[in-house]
């Protein structure tokens, strides 16, 4: 969706924190995934519904609802296992 790396993105990337969608079902709920800082904050549910559902709604009128997704990335799953890789080798 344009609206999220257009607006949404950058405004979450200005504080160490970033987006990804996942998917918008055919009711109209859209499923993102919140990444970097934005992951572990505290305020995630506050940027969730404060930014992120706003910014779609104003743009999107026929989204029903977001709602997020908090899983490791690819990238920091595979950090994380060639660490225990290399613990578990002895290097």
């Amino acid at each position: 969706m344009k609206i999220i790396t257009e607006r949404i993105r950058p405004a979450l990337q200005a504080h160490q924190g970033d987006i990804e969608l996942v998917e918008v079902s055919s009711a109209g709920l859209v499923t993102v995934r919140l990444a970097g800082a934005c992951a572990t904050c505290p305020g995630a549910q506050q940027t969730l519904a404060g930014v992120v559902e706003t910014e779609l709604r104003q743009a999107c009128p026929e989204i029903t609802g977001v709602n997020a997704v908090y899983q490791a990335s690819d990238e920091l799953i595979s950090q994380a296992l060639r660490l225990l890789r290399k613990d578990k080798n002895g290097h």
